[in-house]
């Protein structure tokens, strides 16, 4: 006991030879800011640290205590050899990165709980975080080299010739609002050693990064830094991929290095390790934007469920849709577009402002409920529910959480756990609702939007058709189609515009190419559900 356990709780110090010597280098490192070892080291090394510093000092040997609980596998069953499911490290590193384990043990949960740990768990950090990282990451890099061959390519020596923060697009300055309040959080949440906090906001944030605001910037992004657009996104998308990298470094080192290396300016420590931490920019943070942006995202997945519930494709243009929600009515103008667009509706109204009966209503008596509270009552009550007005009932029901009914003369209240109301769209919308919002959507689909949506689709065809031909996303194409069905032959020559650039087409022709308008080079591309065919090379 002598040699392990006093020995171990005598290390802090007589490491140093204090307190006989070392004097002032002792005083720098002791005591230490915490220690982190295993719950079953409770009575051993965290004990005897203490017990001993207390002995001879006066004090513990450390300031915190960062417990961590049992390793197990992905069955909660201890790892034993003789019930062969024990994991080992290097393997499972090999499998899926270090930089998996290492985000697995650092940020997958609270460090106190006892871990499982398998291949499924370190595959969905792969997937979901560090995948989603790194294509984010390999997004700007395409981008910015696709213009290299003309000598336009951007890299963050060009940063100076984005507008100022406060001035840039909305976008740009919501999501550079949501980096600095990740800057001080998970700055925070490191200071505490809640490594599992600053995890979790990381992941967050880089999901809003990609899933957001690149999908909704990806345009910006075509014409290279040419225009104030452009070279506002590109230098906001650099600074959150570079701020980002200094956050992860710490639990991810290997991966973000790597990165670091690509994204690294003329000016900047060769290594991540190198550079100093991110101090957050207060002045940057928005609450009111973020309480904004975050209704629009909401907005957006009301209608996307709403789309989904009537089966009807986001390439397909609407005519409208209505919208009822607190703080809609004040949603900037470049917010209401970012909703319009991500529904792909020609108008966004108030649902307030339109005179419009979106859905029919029915309800009928909960009877478990209402049996515990009337007893022989119930069948009466029953009935005066079923007799009511069921848009009324229901209005009433929503605005104040009761209702009340007539029964035998008298008012009875009831509450929602007590009345089951149903909404069925009318014929020709969709409806979502949630938490008191709501979006509509009117699907009835006139010629025209019908042939918007022949028009959509079949961009979406040249757009597969370039990749797997092969072309860069800045090559422009020469486009030659024909049309089987008349519809599609009309919304190809109404949206000739439209479609041309999207596609990047500078030649956009119906017919076939031929020997006499060159036809060499030209990669043949049909698609018989739509009744399409075309052909397409790089102009």
């Amino acid at each position: 006991v002598i040699d392990a356990w006093y020995d171990s709780g005598s290390m802090p110090f007589a490491r140093l030879g204090a307190p006989y010597k070392s004097g002032a280098e002792f005083e720098r490192a002791f005591p230490a800011q915490f220690i982190c070892e295993a719950i079953d080291q409770t009575r051993g090394w965290f004990y005897s640290l203490m017990a001993v510093a207390v002995i001879v000092f006066g004090q513990s040997s450390y300031e915190n205590v960062v417990c961590l609980g049992l390793v197990v596998d992905s069955d909660g069953r201890k790892m034993s050899k003789h019930l062969g499911n024990v994991l080992e490290p290097l393997p499972l590193m090999e499998a899926h990165g270090a930089d998996a384990l290492r985000w697995f043990f650092a940020a997958s949960g609270s460090p106190w709980a006892t871990r499982r740990v398998g291949h499924a768990a370190l595959e969905e950090i792969v997937r979901k975080i560090l995948l989603t990282y790194w294509n984010t990451v390999s997004f700007l890099a395409l981008y910015a080299n696709a213009a290299a061959s003309g000598g336009n390519a951007w890299g963050p020596d060009r940063r100076g010739e984005a507008p100022a923060p406060m001035d840039r697009p909305v976008l740009d300055r919501w999501i550079l609002s949501e980096l600095h309040t990740l800057v001080r959080d998970v700055t925070t949440a490191l200071e505490g050693f809640d490594t599992a906090g600053a995890g979790r906001r990381i992941a967050g944030f880089t999901d809003e990064l990609s899933n957001w605001y690149v999908r909704r910037s990806r345009r910006r992004f075509w014409e290279g830094p040419r225009t104030g657009e452009s070279a506002s996104a590109f230098t906001t998308l650099y600074e959150c991929l570079e701020t980002v990298t200094r956050l992860m470094a710490p639990i991810t080192p290997f991966l973000t290095d790597y990165v670091w290396s690509a994204l690294r300016g003329t000016d900047a420590p060769e290594s991540v390790h190198l550079a100093c931490w991110p101090v957050a920019d207060t002045a940057l943070i928005d609450p009111e934007l973020s309480a904004e942006m975050a209704l629009t995202r909401r907005l957006v997945e009301l209608g996307r469920s709403a789309r989904a519930s009537a089966t009807v494709k986001t390439r397909q243009p609407l005519a409208r849709a209505l919208v009822g929600a607190a703080g809609f009515a004040s949603l900037p103008d470049e917010l209401r577009a970012q909703v319009a667009e991500e529904l792909n509706v020609h108008a966004l109204e108030t649902l307030a402002d339109v005179d419009v009966e979106l859905v029919d209503y029915s309800v009928k008596p909960n009877f478990r409920a209402l049996g515990g509270r009337f007893g022989k009552a119930t069948p009466v009550v029953a009935k005066a529910i079923t007799a009511a007005d069921a848009a009324a009932l229901a209005a009433r029901l929503r605005a104040a959480g009761t209702v009340t009914v007539t029964v035998d003369g008298k008012e009875v209240s009831l509450g929602p756990d007590e009345v089951i109301v149903t909404q069925t769209p009318k014929a020709g919308w969709t409806v979502a609702a949630d938490a008191g919002e709501t979006v509509a959507l009117e699907v009835t689909l006139t010629p025209e939007l019908r042939r918007e949506g022949l028009a959509r689709e079949a961009i979406r065809l040249i757009q597969d058709a370039r990749k797997s031909d092969g072309l860069d996303v800045t090559d422009r194409i020469s486009l030659w189609w024909e049309a089987s069905d008349p519809d599609l032959s009309a919304a190809l020559m109404e949206q000739r515009t439209v479609i041309a650039n999207e596609v990047l087409a500078t030649g956009y022709q119906s017919g076939q190419p031929s020997a006499e308008n060159g036809n060499a080079g030209y990669a043949e591309h049909t698609d018989d559900l739509l009744g399409l065919r075309f052909w397409l090379r790089r102009a």
